[in-house]
Protein backbone atom coordinates (compact mmCIF):
# COMPACT_ATOMS: atom_id res chain seq x y z
CA UNK A 1 0.00 0.00 0.00
CA UNK A 2 1.53 3.35 -0.70
CA UNK A 3 2.76 5.87 1.73
CA UNK A 4 0.72 8.89 1.28
CA UNK A 5 2.68 10.69 3.50
CA UNK A 6 5.65 10.60 0.27
CA UNK A 7 2.62 12.54 -1.55
CA UNK A 8 2.14 16.05 -0.15
CA UNK A 9 3.64 18.27 -2.23
CA UNK A 10 1.21 17.20 -4.74
CA UNK A 11 -1.60 18.57 -3.36
CA UNK A 12 0.00 21.81 -2.41
CA UNK A 13 0.93 22.28 -5.89
CA UNK A 14 -2.39 21.75 -7.37
CA UNK A 15 -4.15 24.25 -4.66
CA UNK A 16 -1.11 27.16 -5.39
CA UNK A 17 -2.28 26.56 -9.30
CA UNK A 18 -6.25 26.77 -8.47
CA UNK A 19 -5.20 29.93 -6.23
CA UNK A 20 -3.15 31.40 -8.84
CA UNK A 21 -5.71 30.66 -11.70
CA UNK A 22 -8.72 31.98 -9.49
CA UNK A 23 -6.66 35.31 -8.45
CA UNK A 24 -6.31 35.88 -12.48
CA UNK A 25 -9.23 35.07 -13.25
CA UNK A 26 -10.71 37.63 -10.52
CA UNK A 27 -8.24 40.63 -11.72
CA UNK A 28 -9.64 40.13 -15.09
CA UNK A 29 -13.33 40.23 -13.62
CA UNK A 30 -12.18 43.37 -11.90
CA UNK A 31 -10.26 44.64 -15.38
CA UNK A 32 -13.21 44.99 -17.40
CA UNK A 33 -15.38 46.07 -14.82
CA UNK A 34 -13.18 49.18 -14.78
CA UNK A 35 -12.62 49.34 -18.70
CA UNK A 36 -16.43 49.60 -18.53
CA UNK A 37 -16.55 52.52 -15.98
CA UNK A 38 -13.99 54.22 -17.40
CA UNK A 39 -15.84 54.19 -20.70
CA UNK A 40 -19.23 55.33 -18.91
CA UNK A 41 -17.44 58.30 -17.20
CA UNK A 42 -15.62 59.66 -20.53
CA UNK A 43 -19.67 58.99 -22.68
CA UNK A 44 -21.36 61.27 -19.96
CA UNK A 45 -18.36 64.17 -19.84
CA UNK A 46 -18.18 64.21 -23.43
CA UNK A 47 -22.07 64.02 -24.04
CA UNK A 48 -22.65 66.51 -21.51
CA UNK A 49 -20.29 68.75 -23.15
CA UNK A 50 -21.87 68.07 -26.22
CA UNK A 51 -25.42 68.75 -25.00
CA UNK A 52 -24.29 71.55 -22.51
CA UNK A 53 -22.56 75.19 -23.33
CA UNK A 54 -22.59 78.11 -20.95
CA UNK A 55 -25.14 76.84 -19.25
CA UNK A 56 -27.97 76.59 -22.22
CA UNK A 57 -28.27 72.76 -24.36
CA UNK A 58 -27.13 72.77 -27.77
CA UNK A 59 -29.35 71.79 -30.51
CA UNK A 60 -27.75 68.06 -29.72
CA UNK A 61 -28.46 68.67 -26.14
CA UNK A 62 -32.23 69.39 -27.22
CA UNK A 63 -32.46 66.56 -29.18
CA UNK A 64 -31.23 63.42 -27.06
CA UNK A 65 -32.64 65.27 -23.39
CA UNK A 66 -35.83 66.92 -24.38
CA UNK A 67 -36.71 64.97 -28.00
CA UNK A 68 -37.69 61.50 -28.42
CA UNK A 69 -34.08 60.39 -28.71
CA UNK A 70 -34.24 60.46 -25.04
CA UNK A 71 -36.58 57.51 -25.35
CA UNK A 72 -33.95 55.43 -27.51
CA UNK A 73 -31.24 56.73 -25.10
CA UNK A 74 -33.12 55.60 -22.01
CA UNK A 75 -34.11 52.44 -23.56
CA UNK A 76 -31.30 50.99 -25.43
CA UNK A 77 -28.84 50.33 -22.70
CA UNK A 78 -31.58 48.22 -20.77
CA UNK A 79 -32.38 45.98 -24.14
CA UNK A 80 -28.49 45.40 -24.27
CA UNK A 81 -28.18 44.23 -20.76
CA UNK A 82 -31.18 41.65 -21.31
CA UNK A 83 -29.65 40.56 -24.18
CA UNK A 84 -26.19 40.37 -22.82
CA UNK A 85 -27.33 38.11 -20.03
CA UNK A 86 -29.21 35.73 -21.98
CA UNK A 87 -27.14 35.52 -25.22
CA UNK A 88 -23.96 36.75 -24.25
CA UNK A 89 -22.94 33.12 -24.21
CA UNK A 90 -23.96 32.65 -27.75
CA UNK A 91 -21.71 35.41 -29.15
CA UNK A 92 -17.75 35.06 -29.64
CA UNK A 93 -15.41 36.32 -27.07
CA UNK A 94 -14.39 39.32 -29.02
CA UNK A 95 -18.02 40.59 -30.18
CA UNK A 96 -19.03 39.93 -26.19
CA UNK A 97 -16.05 42.28 -25.25
CA UNK A 98 -17.52 44.78 -27.87
CA UNK A 99 -20.93 44.06 -26.09
CA UNK A 100 -20.35 45.21 -23.22
CA UNK A 101 -18.09 48.07 -23.94
CA UNK A 102 -21.04 49.27 -26.27
CA UNK A 103 -23.37 48.96 -23.34
CA UNK A 104 -21.10 50.54 -20.79
CA UNK A 105 -20.87 53.78 -23.40
CA UNK A 106 -24.67 54.03 -24.16
CA UNK A 107 -25.25 53.95 -20.11
CA UNK A 108 -22.69 56.98 -20.19
CA UNK A 109 -24.35 58.64 -22.36
CA UNK A 110 -27.84 58.60 -20.78
CA UNK A 111 -25.75 59.87 -17.90
CA UNK A 112 -24.75 62.85 -19.51
CA UNK A 113 -27.98 64.29 -18.02
CA UNK A 114 -26.72 64.28 -14.33
CA UNK A 115 -24.59 67.32 -15.27
CA UNK A 116 -27.67 69.10 -15.80
CA UNK A 117 -29.02 68.38 -12.31
CA UNK A 118 -26.08 67.48 -9.82
CA UNK A 119 -23.11 70.03 -9.27
CA UNK A 120 -19.65 68.39 -10.86
CA UNK A 121 -18.23 68.31 -7.40
CA UNK A 122 -21.04 66.15 -6.10
CA UNK A 123 -20.92 63.88 -8.71
CA UNK A 124 -17.18 63.48 -8.50
CA UNK A 125 -17.36 62.94 -4.79
CA UNK A 126 -20.22 60.54 -4.63
CA UNK A 127 -18.31 58.16 -7.54
CA UNK A 128 -15.27 57.95 -4.67
CA UNK A 129 -17.72 57.26 -2.08
CA UNK A 130 -18.92 54.53 -4.31
CA UNK A 131 -15.60 53.49 -4.99
CA UNK A 132 -14.64 53.12 -1.27
CA UNK A 133 -18.31 51.50 -0.79
CA UNK A 134 -17.99 48.83 -3.78
CA UNK A 135 -14.33 48.20 -2.86
CA UNK A 136 -14.82 47.52 0.73
CA UNK A 137 -17.49 45.24 0.22
CA UNK A 138 -16.25 43.16 -3.08
CA UNK A 139 -13.17 42.67 -0.86
CA UNK A 140 -15.69 41.48 1.86
CA UNK A 141 -16.93 38.86 -0.40
CA UNK A 142 -14.10 37.93 -2.03
CA UNK A 143 -12.44 36.94 1.68
CA UNK A 144 -14.68 36.07 3.30
CA UNK A 145 -15.68 32.41 4.79
CA UNK A 146 -19.64 32.61 5.53
CA UNK A 147 -21.66 31.65 2.61
CA UNK A 148 -23.50 34.26 1.54
CA UNK A 149 -25.91 32.16 -0.95
CA UNK A 150 -28.75 32.59 1.42
CA UNK A 151 -28.53 36.64 1.03
CA UNK A 152 -29.28 36.27 -2.49
CA UNK A 153 -33.32 35.45 -2.07
CA UNK A 154 -33.17 38.58 0.47
CA UNK A 155 -31.74 40.80 -1.62
CA UNK A 156 -33.68 39.78 -4.79
CA UNK A 157 -37.01 40.12 -3.01
CA UNK A 158 -35.76 43.62 -1.90
CA UNK A 159 -35.49 44.76 -5.39
CA UNK A 160 -38.60 43.57 -6.44
CA UNK A 161 -40.07 45.70 -3.91
CA UNK A 162 -37.55 48.64 -4.98
CA UNK A 163 -38.82 48.53 -8.32
CA UNK A 164 -42.08 48.53 -7.50
CA UNK A 165 -42.11 51.47 -4.60
CA UNK A 166 -40.77 53.57 -6.65
CA UNK A 167 -43.09 52.56 -9.74
CA UNK A 168 -45.62 53.91 -7.23
CA UNK A 169 -43.94 56.77 -5.66
CA UNK A 170 -43.54 58.21 -9.41
CA UNK A 171 -47.57 58.85 -8.96
CA UNK A 172 -47.34 60.53 -5.15
CA UNK A 173 -44.16 62.67 -6.04
CA UNK A 174 -42.98 61.84 -1.63
CA UNK A 175 -39.81 63.32 -1.36
CA UNK A 176 -39.88 61.47 2.02
CA UNK A 177 -40.65 58.02 0.42
CA UNK A 178 -37.86 58.82 -2.33
CA UNK A 179 -35.38 59.54 0.60
CA UNK A 180 -36.50 55.67 2.12
CA UNK A 181 -35.99 54.60 -1.04
CA UNK A 182 -32.42 55.58 -1.91
CA UNK A 183 -31.14 54.77 2.02
CA UNK A 184 -32.64 51.08 0.94
CA UNK A 185 -31.08 50.90 -2.59
CA UNK A 186 -27.53 51.79 -1.20
CA UNK A 187 -27.90 48.78 1.50
CA UNK A 188 -29.61 46.46 -1.41
CA UNK A 189 -26.88 47.36 -3.46
CA UNK A 190 -23.89 47.04 -1.14
CA UNK A 191 -25.42 43.86 0.05
CA UNK A 192 -25.65 42.88 -3.77
CA UNK A 193 -21.84 43.90 -4.20
CA UNK A 194 -20.91 41.50 -1.92
CA UNK A 195 -22.72 38.75 -2.92
CA UNK A 196 -21.76 38.81 -6.40
CA UNK A 197 -18.56 39.18 -5.18
CA UNK A 198 -18.46 35.64 -4.40
CA UNK A 199 -20.84 34.34 -6.27
CA UNK A 200 -18.33 35.26 -9.57
CA UNK A 201 -15.58 33.79 -7.24
CA UNK A 202 -17.35 30.59 -6.82
CA UNK A 203 -17.85 30.11 -11.06
CA UNK A 204 -14.31 30.07 -11.53
CA UNK A 205 -13.13 26.21 -12.72
CA UNK A 206 -9.90 25.67 -13.47
CA UNK A 207 -10.67 23.69 -16.46
CA UNK A 208 -12.74 25.63 -18.29
CA UNK A 209 -11.05 26.47 -21.26
CA UNK A 210 -9.80 30.20 -22.59
CA UNK A 211 -13.43 30.85 -24.07
CA UNK A 212 -15.37 29.46 -21.02
CA UNK A 213 -13.55 31.59 -19.15
CA UNK A 214 -13.31 35.04 -21.05
CA UNK A 215 -17.65 34.34 -21.07
CA UNK A 216 -17.46 34.13 -17.25
CA UNK A 217 -15.34 36.90 -16.75
CA UNK A 218 -17.58 39.40 -18.91
CA UNK A 219 -20.79 38.51 -17.16
CA UNK A 220 -18.86 38.36 -13.84
CA UNK A 221 -17.92 42.02 -15.09
CA UNK A 222 -21.30 43.10 -15.58
CA UNK A 223 -22.92 41.97 -12.63
CA UNK A 224 -20.23 44.27 -10.83
CA UNK A 225 -20.59 46.84 -13.26
CA UNK A 226 -24.16 46.92 -12.76
CA UNK A 227 -23.90 46.96 -9.04
CA UNK A 228 -21.38 49.68 -8.72
CA UNK A 229 -23.58 52.09 -10.84
CA UNK A 230 -26.76 51.70 -8.94
CA UNK A 231 -24.91 52.22 -5.79
CA UNK A 232 -23.44 55.66 -7.31
CA UNK A 233 -27.13 56.52 -8.18
CA UNK A 234 -28.48 55.77 -5.15
CA UNK A 235 -25.99 57.22 -2.89
CA UNK A 236 -25.91 60.41 -5.34
CA UNK A 237 -29.45 60.94 -4.82
CA UNK A 238 -28.40 60.92 -1.26
CA UNK A 239 -25.37 63.28 -0.89
CA UNK A 240 -25.36 65.03 -4.39
CA UNK A 241 -25.77 68.76 -4.41
CA UNK A 242 -28.56 70.33 -7.00
CA UNK A 243 -27.92 72.83 -9.42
Amino acid sequence: MADLRNFPQAGAGSGVAVDQGLRSYMLRVYNYMSVGLVLTAVAAYATFHMAVVNGALTPFGETIFLGPAKWLIILAPLALVFFMSFRLHTLSLPAAQATFWIYAALVGVSFGSLGLIYTGASIARVFLITAVTFGSMSLYGYTTKRDLTGMGSFLFMGLIGLIVASLVNIFFQSSAMSFALSVISVLIFTGFTAYDTQAIKETYYEGDGSTTMGHKAIMGALRLYLDFINLFLSLLRLFGNRN
